[in-house]
């Protein structure tokens, strides 16, 4: 593959620059003050609120949109903070009737407030549901009430609430970032990197089966046996997203200096790119639908991997048909950018939401220790199963990898746009996959370094 050709003289440089960065990047962590979880009082009001909703109770969300109005606002406690805009829909069995209940959460405690929307038309609240889909700045006012023996807390827009600068920024800037590297992924494939799949059908069969099969496999049982799935079901979607997310360049570029077959990791990358726009909804669907408040928005999923991978992938398969040479001098450059994106994503995502560092009941050693075990267990696993199927060494270690290694990028971006709307307050489902990113690389550079010792190969082909 012309990509990783241009690798071969720097290699051992570019790989210490990556271990360089993981070392800087993890060593920063250990200056974060740790603390106890954040209040959960938040999250608890939040499923009551939900099951009101679940249940049809019109009545009561009836009542705790109407109550506000008749509250005397003029000592009315001033707030300003960075949170979400939600709101939960009720529709009763048999009736046209539909209640909606908006509220506010504030990224940093937690909180919620139960927006009250007056009657007369007011500017701040215009076109209030576009609200949602962005982290926004508050400038409210509050008020506390005592509903059907239950204590809430009420807000009201002082001006309309506006998305910060950085985050409208940083959401522009992923979806760019992932779409340019897609395209630059594009540009290193052609049609025999999916007629692999006639001359090695057994690595290319086995590889996908383990990548859509068995990882979402494993990371389901990880979710139980370590308790996710039933106290922190986001980590759980999390966990399930991350694999069953394609491979990405990663795994290609750590195939590469481990030495295994290349062909098959761009090939696996490639088909396993297009097939999911199916399994990953699919996937998502399957293993979560079964989790209370927990709604996967399947067709936003799709929609979203066909503007921001189908299509850019086509552009770049299409560009380097008609013109080869300029796409091959190109293809170091996006390369690069596919380092550039991930750790961009990484660093830029995580410090925009610092306060989940705080969080050490959701996100400790647990957490961690579980990021790690999927990343090698996938690798164990992507190399066990290929060599009882008698797969030469050479394409184990691609295989191993492809299945290991996901495509973080995709499945950062994937949480960030969707997360919202499933209600991820904490977004959990960017933290998983933004922490696997890192561990990927860790994983990778040890596979480089043992491979060689469990998988020998006596010449490259």
């Amino acid at each position: 593959m012309i990509l990783l050709k241009h690798y071969q003289s720097k290699s051992n440089r570019r790989l210490k620059f990556i271990s360089l960065i993981l070392i800087v990047f993890f060593s920063m962590f250990l200056f974060i003050p740790a603390a106890n979880a954040g209040d959960r009082s938040g999250e608890d009001l939040y499923k009551h609120l939900s099951l009101l909703t679940n249940a049809g109770n019109n009545a009561y969300i009836e009542e705790l949109n109407t109550t506000p109005g008749s509250l005397d606002w003029s000592n009315a406690e001033v707030l300003e903070f960075k949170g979400h805009l939600r709101f939960l829909s009720s529709t009763k069995e048999g009736s046209a009737d539909q209640t909606r209940l908006f509220f506010i959460r504030s990224a940093k405690e937690g909180n919620i407030y139960i927006l009250s929307i007056p009657d007369s038309d007011d500017p701040n609240y215009e076109n209030i549901e576009e609200l949602i889909k962005s982290k926004l700045l508050f400038n409210i006012k509050v008020l506390d009430s005592e509903i059907r023996g239950e204590k809430y807390q009420f807000a009201q827009f002082i001006t309309s609430p506006v998305q910060p600068a950085f985050d409208k920024i940083f959401r522009l800037m992923i979806i760019l970032m992932l779409f340019l590297v897609m395209i630059g992924m594009g540009l290193t494939l052609t049609a025999k990197d999916f007629a692999v799949l006639i001359s090695k059908p057994k690595g290319i069969l086995v590889g996908e089966i383990l990548q859509f099969g068995v990882m979402p496999l494993i990371a389901a049982g990880l979710g139980y046996l370590l308790g996710f799935h039933e106290n922190y079901p986001y980590i759980y979607v999390g966990m399930i997203l991350i694999t069953a997310t394609p491979g990405g360049v990663t795994s290609n570029l750590m195939t590469h200096y481990a030495k295994g077959d290349v062909a098959l990791s761009v090939s696996l990358t490639s088909i396993s790119t297009v097939l999911s726009i199916f399994f990953l909804p699919l996937l998502l669907q399957a293993y979560c639908s079964n989790i209370p408040d927990v709604k996967v928005p399947t067709s936003t999923i799709a929609v979203t991997i066909i503007v921001l991978v189908i299509i850019p992938l086509g552009i770049g398969m299409m560009f380097r048909k008609i013109n080869e040479s300029l796409a091959k001098k190109l293809i170091p450059v996006f390369s690069i950018l596919g380092i550039v994106a991930l750790l961009f994503l990484i660093i830029a995502g995580i410090f925009n939401n610092l306060e989940g560092f705080a969080d050490t009941q959701r996100h400790g050693f647990r957490f961690y220790s579980m990021v790690l075990l999927l990343t090698f267990t996938g690798m164990v696993v992507g190399g066990l199963v290929p060599f009882l199927f008698k797969i030469a060494n050479y394409q184990i270690r691609a295989i191993s990898l492809e299945t290991g290694l996901r495509n973080a990028s995709l499945a950062m971006t994937v949480a960030l746009l969707i997360q919202d709307s499933m209600g991820d307050f904490h977004s959990s489902m960017f933290w998983v996959s933004g922490m696997f990113g890192l561990s990927m690389y860790i994983a990778g550079i040890i596979a480089i370094k043992v491979y060689p010792k469990i998988f020998p190969v006596k010449k490259v082909e």
